[in-house]
């Protein structure tokens, strides 16, 4: 055995290696962040007057919002990204809590929001809160609506890398000028292409051109007239027929006029019943997609968050549900689906109208909503950063109260003017009454 000098001696080199490590490591992140966070600018209410003149990209935070905090990193390699590369789109930030004039005048509501200022024009961003996802989003919004497809080598390359692409086949036509007008308002959530048909690969014959043409789910769809308007077209077709769902997708999804089928799944506890009925799920948009398309999008979801804000309560998990996104309502089984059939007759069952419908917006249910949505947020704000919610809290609790204590022990002017008067009165009175005295006492 070793002396405790000796096991001392041995310890102490390996616990300050260590400690130098972490050291070293800490101090690499923090100058990370430093460098990062020097291509972000910080901005204030003058924003309002410089939007228009410069290519801007902007959070709106909070300082008490959780998510802004966790976020901020992030955001810091956004700016050093597009730094890096050489783009003129410039990025900051702006608190919303001490400039309220800007988050009001742009209509922010929620943390963080997230919008591209190109000249006139405001996009805004509600996909992942991703570095890669937030890059492409800029270079997509401020390149041009419609991108050329020179030739085949660079169809197939675009087709890799799109799950969803939408192209234009042919040259000018008044087809073309809808397309790009479409473009030009969804640019926000998908890249347009625009080609020649000898660029498109053989197995790709088209009836007649020039033609809109959406590939997906492994094969390929033509617009035509039937389907109503292009844009209308391409917000019902710019989804997956099945995937995988979560809330930045379903308020995506807000637009396209269909109703959302999806498994519930437990992300905590996974199961044979989560899959049995992400199994039924996909294979009603696959097997009947005919049937369903038009009405109907697949996919299956893990969080809750999103699901409990719109029941106003807990969706127990592992479940099916339908979501009418266009008036927050839903839709849930009033059996237990055990087959394709009992799938099936639910589907055509809310198509039917055979099956009611509940949630919704109506004028007592925005009333829930609100109060639910404000218990739930100032439940965040409590755990997240106690100190600061009640402050936020507090300041004006307390100034209403004083207003209210101020208000209830003043004296009205006239009470004061008839007491003042009693007072002289009675000093009147009593000085009478001592001259009386003294009178007597001199007489005595």
């Amino acid at each position: 055995m070793l002396p405790r000098s000796g096991c001392k001696d041995l310890v102490s080199p390996c616990i300050v290696a260590r400690m130098a490590s972490l050291r070293f490591t800490c101090a690499v992140f923090v100058l990370t962040i430093t460098l990062a966070s020097a291509y972000v600018e910080q901005l204030d209410d003058t924003f309002k007057d410089i939007r228009k003149k410069e290519l801007w990209l902007v959070e709106f935070y909070a300082p008490w919002c959780a998510y802004c905090k966790t976020f901020e990193p992030v955001w810091f390699e956004v700016g050093a990204e597009l730094k890096s590369m050489g783009s003129d789109v410039n990025v900051g930030m702006i608190d919303c809590t001490s400039h309220t004039s800007v988050a009001s005048e742009l209509g922010i509501h929620g943390y963080p929001t997230i919008k591209l200022f190109k000249r006139d024009k405001v996009f805004s961003y509600n996909g992942p809160r991703q570095k890669a996802d937030i890059i492409e989003f800029v270079n997509r919004v401020t390149g041009p609506a419609v991108r050329a497809i020179p030739n085949q080598q660079m169809f197939q390359h675009v087709m890799s890398h799109n799950d969803i692409l939408f192209v234009y086949i042919g040259g000018s036509s008044p087809l073309k000028e809808k397309y790009v007008k479409t473009a030009s308002e969804l640019i926000v959530y998908l890249s347009f292409y625009s080609a020649l048909e000898n660029v498109l690969p053989k197995a790709v014959t088209l009836q007649e051109v020039p033609s809109v043409v959406v590939f997906k789910d492994g094969t390929f769809f033509t617009y035509n007239e039937q389907h109503g308007d292009l844009t209308s077209w391409v917000n019902r077709e710019r989804f997956p027929t099945y995937t995988k769902l979560d809330s930045y997708t379903l308020y995506a999804m807000g637009d396209s006029g269909k109703l959302v089928a999806m498994a519930v799944e437990n992300e905590k506890k996974p199961s044979e019943e989560s899959i049995r009925l992400k199994t039924l799920i996909e294979t009603a948009a696959s097997e009947y997609k005919d049937h369903f398309s038009r009405d109907f999008q697949f996919g299956h979801m893990e969080e809750n968050s999103y699901l409990n804000g719109l029941v106003l309560g807990e969706v127990k998990a592992p479940c099916i549900i339908v979501l009418n996104l266009s008036n927050d309502g839903y839709y849930m089984p009033n059996q237990p689906v055990h087959s394709i059939q009992d799938l099936l007759s639910f589907l055509d069952g809310i198509l039917e109208g055979k099956v009611q419908q509940l949630g919704g917006n109506g004028f007592l249910q925005r009333i829930k909503r609100t109060f639910h949505d404000a218990k739930t947020t100032l439940t965040t704000m409590f755990q997240t950063a106690p100190g600061w919610t009640c402050v936020i809290i507090g300041l004006p609790v307390g100034i209403v109260g004083m207003i209210i204590y101020a208000t209830c022990t003043v004296v009205p002017v006239g009470d004061d003017e008839e007491e003042e008067s009693k007072q002289k009165g009675t000093k009147v009175v009593a000085q009478k009454e001592n001259k009386k005295n003294s009178a007597a006492k001199k007489e005595d």
